[in-house]
């Protein structure tokens, strides 16, 4: 240990220090303070070489920090997950080792590069997960296990890590600038104490100074030497400066870079200024080919019309180039915009710049699956507004896509523009569709996008009296462009009025009448198939929705749809299942539940709802399509607000398909040709008839099969409640409350339209499975038994008779029902079944006895012989034997075989036939 730590004592100084040290008060040594500086010292020899590294604790944690950083990042090239997570588990450590210091020297704040790194991680990880399918089986649960620790451990910094995600340009800077950030941020933020106390103690030597021959051995702190006795503050502080860190050219180099790193960030910071007015300045360099920023126009320069235009070529010709900064442009074309308004350039020119700010705007989102940003929607809606302000305002201009580039004119009236608002909006609606569908369903800012729905709407109206004003009206296929995205944002929409309107209580007009106003329009002068059938499938959906079933139906029946749908794009097929979905569940509503069922089929029998109504992917089917594909789906998919209840349309399905296949099933009981009507519901209702042991429906799957075990007891009442109740009205009925109401003290709806359906066919199924039991029964009873009236349950009865569904006849006078016995009885009907199953039984077994008698392939029974010795190769005959005898042997020996088998089989065909006639001989017995 050096004797200059060993000061503090005083007792080997004591003895060796002469009068002069008497008359000065010793220099007291301060400990170091733990954690602020940790000294690491070498050896005598070291000491020797004048270069000493004083370290604090702080450096020494962040150094080994950003040995796991770089280890990271050269993993990251080789893609090697296994070592990432590994390196990242020691970076934590090394983190929380890092924390006493952080706290007392940084205040808490975690460091830059730390925080970067993690955003770096963050966004790595989110790429190589997407590409997951392609890696190998250890690199994959790499990958997962240190996704589930990033994420977990991203929570922590959740908000110091929100400027790297709004800003991802923070993320791409050189991996060098990572260390000389952070040493610029250690530096700049404050002095070690040895700089301070080197300030304080350092004075002017009055010393002569050392030769450079003479070595630092001559300085001895034990000897008792005048020199070295008369040591006083100025040698304590030369002493001690030896042991500090030195200014080196290192040192220098590291304060230059921070000097040009500081120019860096100002230059970054003017460049994002919003605010900026005039067009010189630093700029953003960004990566690619570099594209210059055109300039204003200078000082004292006229500022008219063609020098406007003339810029505006020059600001719109970078558009689309690589390198080029879409923000800047924006504030570019603002700027000429401010210039041209200033200058009272005209109408024409500032539409002209607007729709140039438009293009810009839609631009900045290049990507098609990109969000748009929420800001620049804002302005995006606000400039369509503002142009057709000015398109409204000022009559004389016009603005037509069909105006050439030649005969523009922006100085004086008429004004011409060639362009076409109708593009625009169509563009603005399918931005705000993106918008929607990129938006969580259940945030609060899904909430305020979808309000932008009545400005949208608001803006089509206005658009639609500029074109009818203007004269472009002549233009048919714009009006048709224009009332299908009317029709769009309305086909969807709900209309009490029609309802009120059925009902009497209300006489103007509804959206029916306005649909079938502009469908009509489309139908007569549309020229593309495109369009005609997507308003005659939004017409249909609007139709059902209303309740207007024959309506609907009829319109579907004359376009023939339903044969040529299959050829058209996705999303008009999206549209279709969307349609017959609604048209299923108002047959439904109106008690045509085989109309219902034959909607709904296809779609519930293809086991993939979500996907064909754009509501959602199913995860089992992800298998079956590739990243793009499935982005593409995604972009597909149906707003939140748009989108059907899976569960109604399952439950309606359900519910027609117990109404049919009930009955159907109680009538074929023993029918073995019989074919399920609905495997759906057919495979539900088989499913839970073989448990064991049944609970208390919970779902609605299973409040639907239980009511359809009562049904085929015939009891109407279980088989209602189970299927209307509490439960089942929260889950499914409350959405069929808006289509009750109650008209001559009779209630209608779809609860009392289900009371009425479970009735009849529970009737007809009781009739159907214990018809044999009863040789005739009483309607009154039977009207009874189901809270009917006689007329219905005549009628019901009737047409079971007439159908040739019940073998029975009515006799009037008595109000009987007289049913003949021509079909076996249910016991006897199980015996047939049993008879034909034991034959068959015993016919497999006599064929399965003969084989092995006659000999099958690799066997030694009678027939055999032949067959295996004409298989027989010629060196494995006899050798006394000759040829001749050898083929003629083997001839007699297969046809005696021969003669067997036909013989044998004459005998078993004659035991089959007389096996047949006894048992047609046993069914007449048993049916006397």
């Amino acid at each position: 240990m050096s004797k200059f730590y060993a000061q503090g004592s005083g007792s080997e100084s004591s003895g060796s220090s002469s009068e002069d040290d008497d008359n000065e008060a010793p220099v007291p040594s301060k400990p170091i303070p733990a954690g602020k500086q940790t000294v690491y010292i070498s050896d005598d020899d070291e000491e020797d070489s004048g270069k000493r590294v004083v370290r604090s604790a702080k450096e020494k944690r962040y150094e080994e920090m950003l040995g796991h950083v770089k280890k990271i990042k050269n993993f990251k090239k080789n893609n090697d997950m296994s070592n990432i997570l590994d390196c990242f588990e020691d970076l934590i450590k090394a983190h929380q080792k890092a924390l006493p210091v952080i706290v007392k020297e940084e205040n808490g704040s975690t460091p830059l590069f730390y925080l970067k790194t993690l955003g770096q991680m963050e966004n790595y990880v989110n790429q190589q997960w997407e590409n997951k399918k392609n890696m190998s089986k250890i690199n994959s649960k790499c990958l997962a296990t240190l996704r589930q620790k990033l994420r977990k451990y991203n929570k922590d910094f959740e908000e110091e890590l929100l400027k790297y995600r709004d800003n991802p340009e923070l993320l791409d800077d050189d991996d060098d600038d990572l260390e000389e950030k952070q040493e610029a941020r250690d530096e700049s933020g404050s002095e070690s104490e040895g700089e301070k106390k080197e300030k304080k103690l350092k004075k002017p030597s009055t010393k002569k100074p050392k030769d450079d021959n003479e070595s630092d051995d001559s300085i001895d702190w034990g000897s008792d030497s005048d020199e070295s006795s008369s040591s006083s503050d100025e040698d304590y502080a030369d002493i001690r400066s030896k042991f500090l860190k030195k200014t080196t050219d290192k040192d220098d180099a590291k304060e230059k870079k921070k000097a040009d790193r500081d120019k860096r960030m100002q230059r970054k910071k003017l460049a994002k200024d919003d605010d900026l007015d005039d067009g010189e300045g630093w700029s953003v360099v960004t990566g690619g080919a570099q594209v210059e920023r055109p300039k204003m126009f200078p000082k004292d320069s006229e500022i008219n019309t063609p020098a406007v235009i003339k810029k505006l070529a020059e600001i719109t010709a970078i558009r689309g180039k690589k390198g080029t900064d879409r923000r800047e442009q924006i504030d570019l074309l603002n700027e000429l915009e401010t210039i041209a308004s200033a200058h009272a350039l005209g109408p024409a020119v500032q539409v002209k710049i607007g729709f140039a700010i438009v293009a810009a705007l839609f631009d900045y989102s290049l990507k098609v699956h990109e969000l748009q940003k929420v800001q620049y929607w804002i302005k995006l809606i606000d400039k369509i507004n503002e142009l057709l302000n000015l398109a409204i305002a000022h009559k004389d201009m016009k603005i037509d896509e069909n105006v050439p580039e030649d005969s523009e004119e922006m100085e004086k009236s008429p004004y011409r523009v060639r362009s076409c608002l109708m593009t625009v909006f169509e563009r603005m609606d399918e931005e705000f569709l993106k918008v929607l569908k990129e938006l969580d369903s259940h945030s609060f800012e899904y909430v305020e996008r979808v309000q932008d729905e009545r400005r949208i709407c608001e803006m089509l109206e206005r658009l639609l009296t500029y074109i009818i004003s203007n004269h472009l009206a002549e233009d048919k296929g714009i009006m048709c462009r224009a009332y299908y995205k009317k029709i769009e944002h309305m086909y969807y929409k709900f209309d009490v009025r029609v309802l009120k309107k059925k009902r009497g209580e209300y006489n103007g007009e509804t959206s029916v009448d306005e649909m079938q106003r502009l469908a009509g329009y489309i139908y007569a002068f549309d020229t593309t198939d495109r369009l005609r059938t997507r308003s005659i499938l939004c017409h249909i959906y609007h139709h059902a929705l209303h309740d207007n079933w024959f309506e609907a139906r009829d319109l579907i029946l004359m376009s023939h749809l339903q044969e040529v749908i299959q050829h058209s794009d996705p999303t008009t097929q999206i549209m279709y299942n969307r349609a017959m979905v609604q048209l299923g569940i108002c047959a439904f509503r109106h008690e045509s539940v085989l109309d219902s069922h034959n909607c709904l089929a296809d779609l519930m029998m293809s086991g993939r709802v979500k996907e064909l109504l754009a509501q959602g992917l199913m995860p089992q089917h992800r298998h079956d399509r590739s990243p793009e594909q499935e982005k593409i789906e995604r972009s597909r998919q149906v707003p939140f607000h748009m989108q059907l209840s899976l569960d109604v349309i399952e439950c309606v399905y359900l519910v027609s398909a117990m109404l049919i296949e009930v009955p159907y099933i109680a009538e074929h009981e023993f029918d073995a040709k019989r074919r399920p009507i609905s495997k759906t519901f057919y495979h539900q209702l088989r499913t839970l008839e073989k448990q064991s042991l049944t609970g208390p429906a919970e779902s609605m799957r299973e409040h639907v099969v239980a009511s359809a075990r009562h049904m085929k007891k015939g009891d109407w009442r279980k088989c209602y409640n189970a299927l209307v109740n509490e439960k089942m009205d929260r889950k499914v009925w409350h959405y069929f409350a808006i289509y009750e109401y109650t008209k001559d003290e009779k209630q209608f709806g779809v609860k009392e339209m289900l009371r009425r359906k479970i009735r009849e066919e529970s009737l007809r199924t009781y009739l159907f499975t214990y018809s044999n039991v009863y040789d005739s029964v009483s309607i009154p009873r039977l009207a009874e038994m189901y809270e009917m009236e006689f007329q219905q349950v005549h009628s019901v009865v009737a047409k079971m008779i007439i159908n040739q569904e019940l073998a029975a006849s009515m006799d009037e006078p008595t109000k009987t029902v007289v049913l003949h016995r021509t079909e076996p009885t249910r016991l006897q009907c199980m015996l047939l079944q049993l008879s034909d199953k034991v034959n068959i039984l015993r016919e497999t077994s006599d064929r399965t006895f003969e084989t092995k008698l006659q000999g099958g392939p690799g066997t030694m029974g009678p027939g055999s012989k032949g067959r295996q010795f004409n298989r027989m190769d010629w060196k494995n005959r006899r050798p006394n034997q000759p040829r001749g005898d050898h083929h003629n042997r083997g001839d007699r020996d297969h046809n005696r075989g021969g003669d067997r088998d036909h013989n044998r089989g004459d005998r078993n065909r004659g035991d089959r036939e007389h096996n047949n006639r006894d048992r047609e001989n046993q069914r007449e017995v048993v049916a006397h």
